[in-house]
This record gives structure tokens, C-alpha cells and sequence, in this order.
């Protein structure tokens, strides 16, 4: 097997807790920093990843992902994360960071989709289903092409990882999900060229 044949094995973790995860509030690409429970959650994923023999670590370059890729990295004293935009929050447009109470006056249709994650949902100014499903999964194999047969860890967000987990079950970018990947929550990849499985 040639080394451009090798998979790249990546897992992706989704950040640490912030006051607006709790809060309810939609973050998208605004900055807002781990809590305490956040910064615990880290740790937590640190501890968890004794023995994976990471040799690199990503990071969407979101101060909440940063913030985790951060204390991970200095943990497994591995170099410093490396920053890919690709791995970013999907743009909600301008609703980022109105409250949920606030949104259900402004917008209820919106905001029962945005509670049912749907994929469907409109974001005015924001990213398309389509542009930010392309963004992530390229990202992810933009990744894994120069670390084949290697174990990298990738930092990320919530509606990202629906997107990688729509795609390694087979199903169309619009299916709605039942389920929420918690924060500090992971899944391994095995990344070949533009194919990406569950490992």
C-alpha cells in the first residue's frame, strides 16, 4: 500500500461548554470563551485520549475551540494547535447571538427549526446548508491529505459535527437528526483522499 493510500485517522471533538451553550444562544462566528465546566470538559477529553498518539491537533480558530485545542495540546504536550476556518461554526447570519426568548418573537418558525436542528432552516446573511456542508467536509479531507497513516484530533462545533455525522451515515445533507453532540463529545474518521467513514 502506497503512503497516499493510507488513511488519515481523525477525530473530532466538539468544544468545551461556554455560558451561551448553557444560555441557549446561538454563537455561529462570534467569540465566546470555555466556562469553568468548559475548561473541565478539556481535561476530561485529555484524559480520555491517553494513548491515541496524536501527532497534530486543528482547531477551528473560534476562541471556544481554540481555548480546548489549547489546554489539550499543552496536556499531551503536543506543538500547538493549528488553525483551519474550515472547522468553524456554521454562519447563522444575523441571529448570532440573540436569546432564544428574544428569537421565539422575532422568528418562531425559525427558532422551533433551529431547536430541531434543522438542516433546512434560512439564515439570513448567513452560510447555505450546501456552502457550509462543502466547507466542512473539505476541510476534513484538506486535513487528512497531508497526515495519511497518521492520528490527528480536530476541534470543532456542534452543527459541524451534524454534518460529518449526516455524511458517514449516508444520509441527505436535509435529514434532521435525532440526536446532539454533546460538548466534549467525539467521533473517529478514517479519511482516504475525499472518502470519510466512521472508523
Amino acid at each position: 500500500m502506497s503512503s497516499n493510500e493510507k488513511p488519515a485517522y481523525i477525530c473530532i471533538a466538539r468544544h468545551g461548554e461556554t455560558d451561551w451553550n448553557v444560555a441557549g444562544i446561538l454563537q455561529g462566528w462570534l467569540d465566546v470563551p470555555l466556562n469553568d465546566k468548559g475548561r473541565r470538559q478539556a481535561y476530561e477529553l485529555v484524559a480520555g485520549f491517553g494513548g491515541s498518539g496524536f501527532s497534530k491537533i486543528y482547531s477551528s480558530p473560534l476562541i471556544r475551540s481554540r481555548e480546548t485545542a489549547e489546554i489539550i495540546a499543552r496536556s499531551l504536550r503536543l506543538a500547538p494547535p493549528e488553525f483551519h476556518d474550515g472547522l468553524k461554526e456554521r454562519n447563522f447570519g444575523v441571529i448570532q447571538g440573540i436569546p432564544k426568548a428574544e428569537l421565539a418573537e422575532l422568528n418562531p418558525v425559525l427558532l422551533q427549526q433551529i431547536l430541531k436542528r434543522n438542516p433546512a432552516a434560512d439564515f439570513e446573511q448567513g452560510e447555505s446548508m450546501d456552502e457550509f456542508a462543502d466547507r466542512v467536509l473539505d476541510a476534513i479531507a484538506a486535513i487528512a491529505r497531508p497526515n495519511a497513516g497518521k492520528r490527528i484530533l480536530a476541534i470543532t462545533h456542534g452543527w459541524t459535527m451534524d454534518v460529518i455525522t449526516r455524511h458517514i451515515a449516508g444520509l441527505p445533507r436535509s435529514a434532521m437528526l435525532n440526536m446532539k453532540r454533546r460538548n466534549g463529545e467525539c467521533v473517529w474518521l478514517d479519511v482516504r483522499g475525499k472518502s470519510i467513514r466512521h472508523l
